[in-house]
This record gives structure tokens, sequence and C-alpha cells, in this order.
């Protein structure tokens, strides 16, 4: 099943909506590694989207609801105007059926050119499944998931394999990394919120 949209000067408010940001701010502050210039609009009650947490863990980050949404907001940096949910398509990746038990992912989608979308039932469910799995994973290779792996929403996930989908997506207002390793430490000045598993963070950097 695909689901195709198109993007009108009409549907242009809806995808600010959905990707929760202000449409017409100005322009950030430099960006880092994997991030280029970008807004620093307001986010589910946040301040300015930039830095610090809403006080639940979440980071001030978008929600998307369904698929469609998470179609939309990851459209916004990212070709994902069709997507997939259907696991016989080639977009698909082997192996991905994985996420949908232990991690409590309810959907999954792709939208070409190998950037994929979870949705999941829980935002503190999905952190702890990775942070077990690379801890288990770091025994053999120690520096596993030291740049981090997932962009997160609060109740999505993506894994885009095209660095600058995620230069993009973690942007001021945007998406941010779940990073789980215990020598991460990025350069001051960048986000490193906790996440609702003690021993992961939320950031805007990656060390490429």
């Amino acid at each position: 099943m695909r689901i195709r949209r198109l993007v009108t000067g009409t549907t242009t408010a809806l995808l600010c909506l959905a990707t929760l940001t202000a449409c017409g701010s100005g322009d950030g502050s430099a960006a880092p590694n994997w991030v280029s210039d970008g807004q620093a609009p307001a986010k589910n009650g946040g301040t300015d989207g930039v830095g610090g947490s809403d006080g639940n863990g979440k980071a001030n980050l978008p929600k998307a609801g369904s698929m469609a949404k998470a179609a939309q907001i990851v459209s916004t940096y990212a070709d994902c105007d069709d997507i997939s949910t259907d696991p016989r398509d080639d977009d698909f990746f082997p192996g991905d059926e994985t996420y949908d038990q232990k991690w409590g992912v309810t959907e999954r989608g792709a939208c070409g050119k190998g950037t994929r979308i979870f949705l999941f039932k829980d935002l503190k469910t999905f952190e702890a499944q990775y942070k077990a799995e690379l801890d288990q994973d770091r025994k053999e290779s120690p520096n596993k998931g030291h740049r981090g792996k997932f962009l997160l929403g609060q109740d999505f996930a993506v894994l885009p394999d095209q660095k600058p989908v995620i230069r993009n997506a973690i942007k001021p207002g945007g998406l941010l990394i779940l990073n789980c390793h215990p020598d991460f430490k990025p350069p001051t000045g960048y986000r490193k919120d906790p996440a609702l598993v003690r021993g992961c963070v939320l950031t805007d950097y990656f060390e490429d």
C-alpha cells in the first residue's frame, strides 16, 4: 500500500501543523556536523525549539499519530511523498520486522532511497530496547553506537541512509538523534537532553 501526497500551497499550512513548527521564522544559528542552517520555531509548547526539555523527557519532539502524518513530517527533510507500508515492497529492508514486537513498533513505512519510518506505542519502550541491544553489541564492538542511530519524534523513529536527510532533520525544531553510548560527549553548545531511559540522550550532534 502506498500513500500518495501532493504538496501544494494549500497544504503548506498543514505541513507546518504536522511538524508543529512555525512557518516564516528567520534563519537559525550555524549548524553542527550533521545539521544545515535552519529555523528555530516553538514546538509542542516549548519556548524556542532549540534547547531544554518539555519536562516529560520528550524534548519538544514532534508527534505524528499516524503513518501519513509521520510521512508529512519526514517530507520536510527528505523525499517521502510516496510511502509504502507493504513489507513485500522493494524499499523495505530485510530484518526490519524484528522491531515489531520487543520494540513496540505498530507500523513500518519506507519512503524509498533508504528512508524508513517506524511508528511505535511507547517512546520509553523503544529507547530501552535500543539501549539493551546496543549494550549487548558493545561487548564485542565497544565503539558501536557512538554516533547514535535513530532520529526520534514522540511516537515515531526514522532511519535514513543519506546524510543530507539527517542534516535537515536535526536542525533546530526538528528531530533528535537517540544516542546511548556511555562515552558520547558532544561539544559545548549542542543539545544533550536526557532521554526517558537512563544512559541515553537526545542530541542534535553527530560526529561524522
